[in-house]
């Protein structure tokens, strides 16, 4: 290693040992960071390969050059070049005085470290060799004192159960003194105490306990719950409950109107009191249910009071709809039904008025009327589960019950508010046996329905085709019987308390739709030989009055949410592809679609056929007309008035005559479509056989005009305002054929001047030329005859 002095000099004698190659090393950095600091650049890569003389010389003759008089900058040159050795030297000196430092302190920190770790290491044994040591002594300690904690965990759960059971006692003597004193409100108050804690002591596994404390709850809670139901039944009797007779002939409330205020004021303490022991009434009494198979909604049992205030209607509605009574008869549900809506009827004033009050006073979110609904439901829905296997296999009386039991339904939820999520008579209906019979009822009578529709001799004839506002649509009595049908079987099942029992019911409407498709089809080729006739136009009707009703029926918010559901159902049974699930997901299709499109093709081939048939009778009648002579006719000049081609005569005698008979016979929406598929096809048939078959002179180009425009189109008037524009061929044909001379002319000039270019395009719009091809006028330039002699 060089010395700090000696940097940038030749090596001393004692250096001696140090090779060449590290004394050219030093030399080529010292050279290199001089000509990176002068140069302000990188050093080439002569430098780097050793060639020092010829980077010196490349860089005198950079600085320097030809110019003598640079010779002026050698001296600011080596000044700075001096200048940089010397921050160098520093640079070099400064790190090789502080690395031995570094490294000695280095050196220094890990020797004290081992050190500490030995001293710590030392420390570690004797620390574990005195806790072994301390251990072993302790162990008798230990094993004595876990010993003792034991003990006085068992004395502290000992105390413990036994406070429990001072509390307990405590409470109960509370009750007693309580109710010694009459004071009965506290007895309930300490009651409802005791039963919350029960409900605390449950995850206990101390069943003795448990025993004692329920004892105790069920003892007192059957004492007061006696007192409180004997006094409430007494104030119930003063107030002449429950109200059997209507509202209007009632006598609500005591003979003594002076006493009102105070009868009024113990039902409200009594049912106060009676609300209070409602904590202790559920822990106690095991609410009935019915089995599971009916899948009623979870709810909590009604409250206490009402329980009470609903025991007399309970045992007369038992009395009479149970056993042997001549009041039970399965034939009969509407009996007991009915009482039941009379019941909620006659008691809602009193409910409203006198029982919501109280509950709203102590906070209680609980509706009366609703609660007291509630009740008697359960006496319904226990009374069907027990008739409907007895007629499940009558279909008389099992169509009969269902009829009643949906009537119910409405008027519970439409007149008393009862709501759909709380249990009712569609839950029991929704039970799979009695489901899917009423599926297989509802089918059977509804195929029976269209059989005796379809078979009326007013099957084909409007209800209303006397009144013009009305029938619009000229519906036949069979379509709107059947959709009559369909709406009728919405609403038996809409109120249905799952989705996948309504897309079943939706299924059965689908097929009966499918299945009136199919017997109208049957109906309409019995008819296809008179296609024009009154029953197969009543068939075409049907069938748009189908499809018009269930498009309709799309966009009706009950079944775009059962579209919703089919789409899960769809989505999860993987039965629908990514597209199609896509656009039920979309709304682009909906539930009904598949029956709308089948019922579409079917109208469009009904009127195919209808078109096809005027037209025919079209063509033959324009046999004559095809065969005008066009070529001779006098010109307009040579007449005096014009007049209708008598060729023509027949033609549009029977286009008028079918367009009459079928705008009576077929609704507005059939007949618009009707007359424009016809007026598609006979455009292109005059424009093809009539026009294009002949050859015109003026006269016979003004002829024809006046036929289409004064005769033809004038038939299609009274169905838009503008007829001509639905022949387009044969308008613009006419144009053509009667353009004056010159115009004709130069069109034929500018369409040979410029085949298929945008002057071409420009010049036909000129003339009133949009349909035609520039070629079709040019055929039909060369159909007039009426050119002048021009020599060529």
């Amino acid at each position: 290693m060089l010395l700090a002095g000696d940097f940038g000099k030749a090596p001393a004698t004692r250096c001696c040992s140090e090779n060449g190659d590290q004394r050219k090393n030093i030399k080529e950095k010292s050279d290199i960071n001089i000509a990176a600091v002068v140069g302000n650049q990188p050093v080439c890569e002569s430098t780097d390969n050793g060639d020092l003389p010829s980077y010196v010389a490349v860089f005198i003759e950079k600085e320097v050059g030809n110019d003598l008089k640079s010779l002026k900058k050698l001296d600011k040159l080596i000044e700075q070049m001096t200048e940089s050795k010397m921050q160098l030297e520093e640079q070099v000196l400064t790190v090789s005085s502080e690395i031995p430092k570094r490294i000695q302190s280095a050196l220094k920190n890990a020797e004290e470290s081992k050190q500490f770790l030995n001293h710590f290491l030392e420390q570690e044994s004797h620390l574990f060799s005195s806790i072994n040591s301390h251990l072993l002594t302790a162990q008798p300690w230990i094993e004595d004192l876990g010993a003792m904690i034991n003990q006085i965990e068992e004395i502290e759960r000992h105390l413990a159960y036994l406070k429990w059971i001072s509390q307990i006692e405590e409470l109960s003597d509370n009750i007693q003194q309580y109710l010694m004193t009459n004071n009965v409100p506290e007895a309930a108050s300490t009651l409802v105490f005791m039963a919350e804690l029960d409900i605390k002591l449950q995850e206990s596994s101390c069943t003795h306990l448990l025993g004692f404390m329920r004892a105790t709850v069920k003892f007192w809670h059957k004492i007061l719950k006696d007192k409180l139901t004997s006094d409430f039944e007494e104030i119930l009797a003063q107030l002449h409950w429950p109200f059997i007779a209507p509202p209007q002939s009632q006598t609500v409330g005591i003979s003594r109107p002076a006493s009102a205020p105070e009868i009024y004021s113990n039902l409200e303490t009594l049912f106060c009191q009676l609300l209070k022991l409602q904590t202790s009434d559920e822990l106690l009494t095991e609410t009935k249910q019915l089995p599971e198979k009916y899948s009623l909604p979870a709810s909590p049992t009604v409250i206490l009071p009402i329980q009470i205030m609903l025991t007399p209607l309970q045992k007369r509605f038992r009395y009479h709809f149970r056993g042997n009574r001549q009041t039970n008869v399965i034939s009969k549900p509407e009996w007991y039904l009915a009482q039941v809506l009379m019941w909620i009827g006659n008691h809602t004033q009193f409910l409203d008025e006198k029982i919501q009050p109280i509950l709203d006073k102590v906070g209680s979110s609980v509706n009366a009327r609703l609660e007291f609904s509630r009740g008697l439901m359960m006496l319904v829905l226990e009374k069907l589960a027990a008739d409907i296997p007895c007629l499940l296999y009558d279909d008389s009386l099992f169509c009969h019950l269902v009829d009643e039991v949906l009537l119910f339904e409405r008027e519970l939820h439409s007149v008393h508010g009862y709501p759909s999520t709380f249990a009712n008579c569609m839950h029991i209906l929704s039970e799979e046996t009695c489901f899917q019979r009423w599926l297989t009822v509802e089918r059977k009578f509804a195929l029976q329905k269209m059989d005796s529709m379809l078979s009326s001799e007013a099957a084909w004839i409007s209800q209303y085709k006397d009144i013009t506002d009305v029938d619009e649509m000229k519906v036949p009595d069979c379509a709107e019987t059947f959709m009559t049908l369909l709406l009728v079987i919405t609403d038996r099942y809409k109120n249905l308390p799952t989705a996948s029992r309504k897309l079943q019911f939706l299924e059965l409407q689908k097929d009966l739709v499918d299945d009136f498709r199919i017997r109208l089809t049957q109906v309409m080729k019995e008819e296809t030989r008179a296609s024009l006739g009154f029953r197969y136009c009543a068939i075409l009707n049907a069938v748009n009055y189908i499809s018009t009703v269930l498009a309709d029926w799309a966009d009706n918010v009950f079944f775009l949410q059962l579209q919703q559901a089919a789409l899960e159902v769809f989505a999860e049974n993987n039965t629908l592809s990514k597209l199609q699930l896509g656009q039920l997901a979309s709304m682009e299709s909906s539930v009904f679609d598949d029956m709308i499109n089948l019922l579409e093709r079917l109208k469009h081939d009904m009127l195919t056929r209808q078109v096809d048939h005027v037209f025919r009778e079209v063509k033959d009648a324009a046999k004559l007309y095809k065969k005008e002579r066009w070529l001779s006719l006098p010109s307009q000049s040579e007449q005096a008035v014009m007049s209708l081609s008598s060729s023509a005569c027949p033609l549009l005698l029977t286009l008028r005559d079918r367009l009459l008979q079928l705008e009576q016979q077929l609704c507005f929406s059939l007949f618009k479509i009707f007359w424009q598929m016809l007026v598609e096809k006979l455009d292109i048939y005059i424009y093809q056989e009539i026009i294009l078959a002949n050859h015109f002179n003026e006269g016979g180009a003004a002829q024809l005009h006046f036929d289409m425009t004064r005769n033809l189109f004038p038939l299609f008037s009274h169905y838009c305002k503008r007829p001509e524009n639905y022949f387009k061929h044969v308008k613009e044909a006419c144009i053509v054929l009667n353009l004056n001379t010159g115009c004709a002319l130069l069109l034929r000039d500018v369409l040979q001047s410029t085949s298929g270019q945008p002057p071409a395009t420009a010049a036909l719009n000129e003339v009133g030329i949009y349909k035609l091809a520039q070629q079709d006028v040019e055929i039909l330039l060369n159909l007039r005859t009426n050119w002048p002699n021009t020599g060529k």
